[in-house]
């Protein structure tokens, strides 16, 4: 299994349009950027897309993705859904995993398209591309959304999706003991009302054991890319994990 951050920004990336913060300033100085959130997940040749961005085509050439096999939708923001048709133009019987009241909201933008939706709920284990899926509840009002957890050859990686530190106490014990947990941190500090703050997100990873933490779903309230990564595990765009077989010999690439 490997599982690749394909954007690792918030709603508006990095640098922000018309943002001339230092931040943004860097990001277009030094050439980096932080793309709207996805992950991929990879097993045996086949594709499972977390979120589709609307990034998503840059995201696949750069990663030389020619298919996608399955997506799960977390919620129903369009950072998080938009770039669905970047893809689903070049192939057909696209399965869409999630949530029937996130069906539901997000196929209102999406009616000209045939896909396959496909109803899970919460806490219920499924099977998809050789890796067992549960969907947990988070809590990133006001709509509904969801964390993904995935285990595979006993790794198991954690993805938080959008949400505030106030997680539902069944969702925690879902989420215990991650090899990786991959969780949102929008700003270094202050109060959010739909997100964490990397402290915030950290204690999470505590909380729930996490072996090894990465933060996405980062804005441009962090200090440049270079000097922030000093003090927080942020990732980057295309940051890449790696888990063979045995869980001891699960390893980090970027």
């Amino acid at each position: 299994m490997k599982v690749t951050l394909l954007g690792t920004g918030d709603s508006t990336g990095t640098p922000i349009i018309g943002c001339h913060c230092k931040t943004c300033e860097d990001a277009r100085l030094k050439g980096w950027e932080r793309k709207r959130f996805s992950v991929m997940v990879q097993n045996g040749g086949r594709v499972l897309l977390i979120d589709t961005s609307p990034d998503m085509r840059r995201q696949l050439l750069d990663t030389n993705v020619d298919r996608v096999d399955a997506v799960i939708w977390t919620h129903c923001h369009f950072d998080h859904f938009g770039g669905f048709g970047n893809f689903y133009r070049v192939q057909s019987d696209v399965r869409v995993y999630t949530l029937p009241e996130i069906h539901e909201s997000i196929g209102r933008f999406m009616e000209f398209m045939d896909y396959k939706p496909i109803e899970v709920e919460c806490y219920e284990e499924f099977e998809l591309l050789g890796m067992k899926i549960t969907l947990f509840e988070v809590n990133h009002p006001p709509v509904k959304s969801i964390g993904v957890r995935i285990e595979c050859d006993g790794n198991v990686v954690v993805v938080s999706g959008d949400t505030n530190a106030d997680i539902p106490k069944k969702s925690l014990e879902i989420i215990e003991n991650p090899d990786l947990f991959i969780v949102e941190a929008l700003a270094p500090r202050g109060r959010f009302r739909k997100h964490m703050n990397a402290d915030e997100a950290l204690a999470l990873a505590k909380k729930i054991g996490a072996r090894k933490t990465v933060l996405t779903h980062v804005g441009h309230f962090f200090p440049p890319h270079d000097i922030a990564v000093k003090r927080y595990p942020i990732g980057h765009d295309y940051q890449t994990f790696e888990f063979r077989e045995v869980k001891l010999d699960a390893f980090f690439r970027d």
